[in-house]
């Protein structure tokens, strides 16, 4: 028959066991509970495969620690190969004192057009430049979205007290442009890169 005294001890085990397993609930994996492997109680018995599992659930929960730590670590390197190729898609050369120029090649979507504008206008700022070239040369297509990208572009600088070119229209644009009946007057051209340049050195000397 169980005493009261050992009906106390066992309470005050189980008592024991579940404030060990509340710790475990809040990541606590290295504590364990106290096992009489000589006795052959129950609750020995129990306890032991408790032990077990609290030691299977620190390997596994180990083993996702370091599972997290590689996909930071792939992420990082992720996040430095978008950076590094966001800064090549969008470079911002400067080709005279306070003259800044944005060569644009390929596609130009809403969030590109955002990106470049964003990347421009931050240069702008910290070069202090007075004078934007958009040079897109790169570019073999233009229509009415692409044509108010690049307003929306020349009016942000613009706003920053800057002036703003656009130049390498090739001849097929332009008859597009001009079919499309699309208005470029807020904007102004110029044929190339280097007639920009000289306008911009002539007005300033």
């Amino acid at each position: 028959m169980t005493t009261n005294d050992e009906l106390e001890q066992v309470r005050e085990r189980v008592a024991e066991a579940l404030l060990l397993l509340s710790s475990v609930g809040f990541g606590d994996t290295s504590v364990q509970l106290r096992v009489d492997v000589k006795s052959r109680h129950p609750l020995e018995a129990a306890f032991a495969s408790i032990n077990e599992l609290i030691m299977a659930f620190a390997a596994e929960n180990e083993q996702s620690n370091a599972f997290r730590r590689e996909l930071e670590g792939h992420l990082e390197v992720i996040e430095k190969q978008r950076a590094a190729i966001q800064e090549l898609s969008t470079p911002i050369i400067e080709l005279w004192e306070g003259v800044l120029c944005l060569p644009v090649v390929g596609v130009l979507d809403t969030v590109r057009s955002t990106e470049m504008t964003g990347v421009l206008l931050q240069a702008i700022v910290d070069q202090k430049a007075r004078y934007a070239i958009i040079d897109i040369t790169g570019i073999e297509v233009m229509d009415t979205r692409t044509v108010d990208h690049f307003m929306r572009m020349a009016r942000a600088v613009r706003l920053l007290g800057a002036e703003c070119a656009l130049t390498g229209i090739n001849p097929h644009i332009a008859q597009t442009v001009v079919q499309m009946g699309l208005d470029l007057t807020d904007i102004v051209t110029h044929r190339s890169l280097r007639d920009a340049l000289s306008y911009y050195v002539s007005a300033h000397s």
